[in-house]
């Protein structure tokens, strides 16, 4: 009897590293892959599109999906609340497709303790050195933001240990087919 369970991927790194970038190019080459749409309680902003970017929600219908067990994980920054939902990933794990959540480090640890065959993919910088420059030249952050990320990225990648695979994004392209050759493994 074949198994149609699908493969569920917790996809991490700091911040900086690359990961939209690697995981957009990554789904550009491999439209079979499904990547999950996170909440947030925060407002839209310019470019964004609800379902696409966010599913964007109020804070009481967050905390309602909290409730009912909605939400297979969820954080708070700032004021705002982020979480990935859980209908649709069971939904999409149940038709056997791949699914890729992009998750920070504690929220992957709380994944893997729902759903042990999930299998993880960090995404490392080259260098400290480089992490920080990509990070400042962003121009998206002031510097106590930067050096506060660059002591998360520290914190985060002495967590790499816990992932099944580490890929260094140091080129784009090869860091994006590094990725797809893993989750090609895992699913063909």
């Amino acid at each position: 009897m074949e198994n149609n369970k699908g493969v569920l991927v917790l996809f991490s790194g700091p911040s900086g590293v690359g990961k939209d970038t690697v995981l957009e190019i990554v789904l550009a080459k491999d439209k079979s892959l499904q990547k999950s749409v996170s909440l947030t309680t925060r407002g839209i902003r310019e470019n964004e599109i609800d379902g696409k970017d966010y599913y964007f929600i109020s804070l009481p219908e967050f905390e309602k999906m909290i409730d009912n067990n909605e939400v297979l994980e969820f954080a708070r920054y700032g004021q705002n609340l982020y979480g990935t939902p859980k209908a649709p990933v069971d939904k999409w794990l149940s038709e056997g497709k791949t699914v890729i959540l992009k998750i920070e480090v504690q929220g992957a640890n709380n994944i893997k303790k729902l759903y042990p065959e999930s299998v993880g993919i960090f995404i490392m910088p080259p260098s400290m050195e480089e992490l920080e420059q990509r990070l400042r030249s962003r121009g998206t952050e002031d510097e106590s933001d930067i050096q506060k990320r660059l002591e998360i990225a520290q914190d985060e990648i002495g967590h790499s240990k816990d992932y099944d695979y580490l890929v260094v994004n140091d080129d784009l392209e090869k860091a994006s087919e590094n990725v797809l050759d893993i989750l090609h493994k895992l699913y063909k």
